[in-house]
């Protein structure tokens, strides 16, 4: 009586294994340049809504009729202090109504949690030092 074989000859587990071994060389690079490009994305995406937040502060003052110098109370953010018609940077980071993921600790810099360098891949937001001008908002993704 002849036996039927089961399972795999050692011949086809290497060969899988030889292919899986390919297949990952490939795959991780393209998986591991991915976080870094999602922080700078982040980055970006958070610049924008500091810009957005300050207009907004900005366009309320103007619409309510306020001198430059006076605080507005926006929905969500409290009451943020204004100075030439704009936020100041300790209060720029409560225009934004979600900063999960970013450490809003040091006025005037919005850093991203969990990058290789959070001083290095930060938004950074000056504010007006003369009426009439817009606040200065620029990203820095060298740590990212």
């Amino acid at each position: 009586m002849n036996k039927a074989s089961k399972g795999f000859t050692l011949i086809e587990l290497v060969v899988v294994i030889t292919i899986l071994g390919i297949l990952a060389a490939f795959a991780i690079p393209r998986f591991a340049g991915l976080e870094q490009e999602a922080r700078i994305a982040a980055i970006q995406g958070a610049a924008g809504s500091i810009r957005s937040g300050a207009t907004l502060a900005h366009s309320l003052q103007l619409a309510k009729g306020l001198t430059p110098d006076t605080s507005v109370t926006m929905e969500g953010s409290g009451l943020i202090t204004m100075v030439n018609g704009y936020p100041t940077e300790a209060d720029i980071a409560q225009t934004l109504m979600d900063a999960s993921g970013f450490d809003t600790t040091d006025a005037g810099f919005i850093k991203k949690v969990g990058a290789p360098d959070p001083d290095t891949c930060t938004v950074t937001y000056v504010e007006v030092g003369v009426a009439g001008n817009a606040p200065v908002v620029g990203t820095l993704t060298a740590g990212c």
